[in-house]
Order: structure tokens, then C-alpha cells, then sequence
């Protein structure tokens, strides 16, 4: 390895899940990296809460292609499994219809799935066949552009795009595409719900995005032993073990420039740190709007993000609770209308009157996140973000009295407000004012056909020479495994600018200690 006066130098800029992988990658290939987080924990917007003895994921509660995490390790020289404890989900999470009457609860085994389908909506067992068959086509057509940059519109005539094209079903919706295997309206809803992960409708959401629910059910969910949150621990781990500086509690004041390229950054103390690059891992619009001098951007000003497209928000109740909780580890409940409370959300910008609601009871299976025979619950409530008129702060118990009532509708849960032991309540505005993410925005940019791949902000930022982006307001875009690419994307950009070949400088240590239970 090269004397450390001639190591490349980089400073990444939050320490959520995209400037985690970063810091993991480029750590492994020898550069000297800092790290610097304005929250006192790793995880940005995704990371852990505690409430007394009781522990919480903030943001995700789970793993999607979980391979794709094994292959960010392998390319730090680690195995996940030395760090952290997967178990695979079986069911996948129960789907609430009529008030709980109708659930549904897919498998991680596709014929079981079938099986329990056939049960519920004799007849529709073929269209989820067929829905597997064409996606997996689809799948490895669109896999491959996750994978590499977006930097112009050259990037769409390479070939992998060109034989893409066919298949992208952009001009359709992901209702739409639903629509021609299934007839039943609520099974409809089982495979277009995943839209939310995007924070979009799926009557608007392109239908390129079906291919989420395909990755769902043919790679499975995974939970991580002790919470979304072990992972950021594993990522700081292994990052610092290849040398990575952490500085928690640490908010960046200034990206520093010269003559179109950055130079470093400039701590809210005053104290600078020279960079030969700046890697940008904050939330995009928040960061395009606070962390450069006013007047330096000119295709990301004030008025400009103001005008973009941005996803829904969420309420969030996070509840410390007596017992135990008859419900699966991930369960939807959905609304009596649910596309009207979808159109609300994203359209309107009103809050419904009869929401659909998520809960996370990760305790059943996880006994590290609460007291022994206790419930860490994780209740999520899609609701408008901050463009909607909706009086945030006045409406604050009102909207957390909402949820508690949409809760005690649930059967499992009717007697819930007698066994709160802890509870913290999150709102969009709380998402905004407490983690700097825009608008409370919790899914970042939309995904609509104009903030997708070459139309969303680049891997190498258009604007400032040697700054690079990384996570959901990037290519390719939201859900932690394309923030895990958007880093391995950008990590590859910097290696290109600085000259050096594309390998791995890190052995490939790939053991099976620990593997997915």
C-alpha cells in the first residue's frame, strides 16, 4: 500500500446507509476516509432508537436481496455473517383485508404462496405464476442498469439499455401491470403495495417497479438480530477496521470549492478538512439547499427543488408494550378503500379518514429489541408530506390519536393503550426538523419518469468537479438495495477519476459462520 502522505483522501458527508457502504468500500481500497454524522448514531434516517429497555429501528425494518449486502461485504474483504445474524422471514408479512377478515400471508416458498392464494382467491394461483415467469424476464433486463451510472442520454444507447427498453412497461403503472394477472382487488393490492417502499401510488408509480414485489417473493426478506440498525454497526465495524474515522455528532457546515471542484468541508465549529473527494450521503434536496454556498449551484437551487416531485410521508409511533403480540413480524392492514386513502396521500395531500396502517413486531422472533416477554411495536401510518396543508404541530395528538384508534380496530391490539410502557411519536415535520429530510420526505425524490436514472441526480454530481452522491436521491434510486448500489456505483466513479484500475483490493474473505436462519 502506498505511504499514507500519498493516499487519496475522502470525506463523506452523513452516515446513513449509502455513506456506510461508501465508507466500507473505499476504506477497503486504500483510501483515508472520514466520516462525519450530525446524529450521535449511525443510520441517518434508518437509524436506532431506545426507549428505555426498549429498542427500535427508526426508518427500515428489513433486508431485501439480501445477496446484494453479501456482495458489498465480499467487496470490503468481510463476510456479513461474521457481523451479523440474518433470519429469513417465513411468512413474508400478513396482509389485513375487510377488517382482518381476509389475510393473506405469501411465503417465502413460491408453491406455498400459490397454495395459500388458491385458498383465498380460488383460480388466481396461475396469474401468480405468471406474474413470477414475466417478472424474472423483466428482472434480469432491468438488474443490470441498477448497476452501473446514468451520467447522460448516451447512457441509454448502450445495449444492456437498448435490450432493456422492451420491458420496462414504463408507459403503464404498476396497478396497471397487476391488473393483467389478477382480478381480485385485494390481491391487486398484495403486489402493488410495494409502491410505498418508493413512498408513490402505484395507479402513478411507472411499471417498471413491479419488479419489487418479484424481488420480494423470490428472494425473500431477511431480519437482521438486533434490528436493521446491527447492520450499520457491522458497516462501521468493518470500515473502521480498514482505517475509516468516524465523527458522530459532527453536522458539516460547508461543502468547500474552488473554481467548480471541491475542496474539502468546513465543520460547524469552523475547522476545516481538506478532501481530495466529497462524498454526499445526506438527504439530496436538504443537502443541495444548505450544504454550498448560495449562488454556487445552478441546476439545484432553492426554486428549482422546491419545483421536483417528492414522495409521500410518514407518522410514526414507536410503542414499548406489555406482553407479547399475536400478529406476524411485518403485517399491512388495509384500508376499507385503498385507493382512495393512496390518492389522498399522494395526490390530495390530505389525510384520510379510514388510513391503511403498518406494524413491525419484530419481538417474537427477535428477543434482543425488549424485556423478555415485552413487544418492541413499530407502527408506521403513510401520510402527506410537508407540501400538504395539514397543520403539523397543532394536529400532532389529534394525528397520534388517530393512530392509536386505527390500532385498537386491529383485533390483536384492541387492549393496546393499558399496555404502553414507552412511546415516541415522529411526524413529518419531525422529519424534517429532527433529520433534515425535505419536505419530511421519508422516501426522498419520486421516481416518476422524469427523476429516473439520467433525469435523477448523478452518481458524479453534475455540478461541482470530484463530489459524488450517494443513497435514495440518486441513481438508482430509494430502498437500501439501491442505495447499497448507489455507492458501490459512485466508489467505482472515483476509482475511474483517480486513474486507478476496476479490482478488488480487498481479498474476498466469503464464509458461511452465522448464515441465514
Amino acid at each position: 500500500m502506498a505511504q499514507k502522505e500519498n493516499r487519496k483522501t475522502a470525506v463523506i458527508v452523513g452516515a446513513g446507509p449509502g455513506g456506510l457502504a461508501a465508507a466500507m468500500l473505499l476504506g477497503a481500497k486504500g483510501y483515508e476516509v472520514d466520516v462525519y454524522e450530525k446524529q450521535e448514531v449511525p443510520g441517518g434516517r434508518s437509524g436506532r432508537i431506545k426507549l428505555g429497555a426498549y429498542t427500535f429501528d427508526r426508518g427500515a425494518t428489513f433486508v431485501m436481496m439480501p445477496q446484494l449486502l453479501e456482495e458489498l461485504f465480499e467487496q470490503a474483504g468481510r463476510s456479513v455473517h461474521d457481523y451479523v445474524e440474518l433470519h429469513k422471514l417465513d411468512p413474508l408479512y400478513g396482509l389485513y383485508f375487510d377488517r382482518g377478515r381476509t389475510v393473506l400471508m405469501p411465503s417465502s416458498d413460491n408453491e406455498e404462496t400459490a397454495k395459500r392464494i388458491q385458498a383465498l382467491f380460488p383460480g388466481e394461483e396461475a396469474g401468480f405464476y405468471r406474474f413470477m415467469t414475466d417478472e424474472s424476464v423483466k428482472y434480469e433486463h432491468v438488474e443490470p442498469l441498477l448497476r452501473r451510472p446514468f451520467g447522460g442520454f448516451g447512457d441509454y444507447m448502450k445495449s444492456d439499455a437498448i435490450k432493456a427498453l422492451p420491458h420496462l412497461k414504463v408507459t403503464d403503472t404498476v396497478y396497471g401491470q397487476l391488473s393483467r394477472y389478477f382480478n381480485d382487488e385485494r390481491l391487486k393490492y398484495a403486489f402493488t403495495f410495494q409502491s410505498k417502499y418508493l413512498g408513490m401510488s402505484a395507479w402513478n408509480c411507472p411499471g417498471t417497479f413491479t419488479i419489487l414485489s418479484y424481488m420480494e417473493h423470490r428472494y425473500g426478506l431477511v431480519h437482521p438480530k438486533g434490528g436493521v440498525a446491527a447492520l450499520w454497526d457491522a458497516m462501521v465495524k468493518v470500515a473502521e477496521e480498514h482505517g475509516v474515522r468516524f465523527h458522530m455528532g459532527s453536522p458539516i457546515e460547508r461543502i468547500l470549492t474552488q473554481k467548480g471542484r471541491a475542496t474539502g468541508v468546513r465543520l460547524t465549529g469552523g475547522e476545516t478538512r481538506e478532501a481530495d473527494h466529497v462524498v454526499i450521503g445526506a438527504d439530496f434536496a436538504s443537502a443541495m439547499n444548505g450544504l454550498f454556498e448560495p449562488g454556487v449551484l445552478k441546476k439545484y437551487t432553492p426554486k428549482k427543488l422546491e419545483a421536483k416531485k417528492y414522495s409521500c410521508s410518514t407518522a410514526m409511533l414507536y410503542l414499548g408494550i406489555d406482553g407479547e403480540v399475536d400478529l406476524p413480524h411485518h403485517s399491512i392492514h388495509f384500508a376499507d378503500d385503498y385507493e382512495k386513502n393512496v390518492k389522498e396521500i399522494t395526490e390530495s395531500l390530505t389525510l384520510s379518514e379510514d388510513p391503511s396502517i403498518y406494524v413491525h413486531n419484530p419481538s417474537r422472533l427477535d428477543p434482543t429489541l425488549a424485556p423478555e416477554g415485552k413487544s418492541s411495536l413499530y407502527v408506521l401510518l403513510p401520510v402527506p408530506n410537508l407540501k400538504g396543508d395539514a397543520d403539523w404541530i397543532g394536529r400532532r395528538e389529534e394525528l397520534k390519536e388517530q393512530m392509536l384508534q386505527r390500532l385498537e380496530q386491529i383485533e390483536q391490539l384492541r387492549d393496546i393503550r393499558g399496555r404502553i410502557e414507552e412511546e415516541a411519536f415522529f411526524t413529518p415535520q419531525d422529519w424534517q426538523d429532527s433529520l433534515d429530510v425535505y419536505r419530511g420526505a421519508t422516501f426522498n425524490l419520486s421516481h416518476n419518469l422524469g427523476q429516473m436514472m439520467a433525469f435523477r441526480p448523478h452518481n458524479e454530481f453534475e455540478e461541482i468537479e470530484r463530489v459524488w452522491l450517494v443513497g435514495g436521491g440518486t441513481h438508482p434510486g430509494s430502498g437500501l438495495p439501491t442505495i447499497f448500489e448507489s455507492a458501490r456505483i459512485s466508489v467505482d466513479l472515483i476509482e475511474k477519476a483517480d486513474g486507478k484500475t476496476r479490482k478488488s483490493l480487498a481479498p474476498q474473505v466469503m464464509g458461511t459462520a452465522g448464515a441465514a436462519k
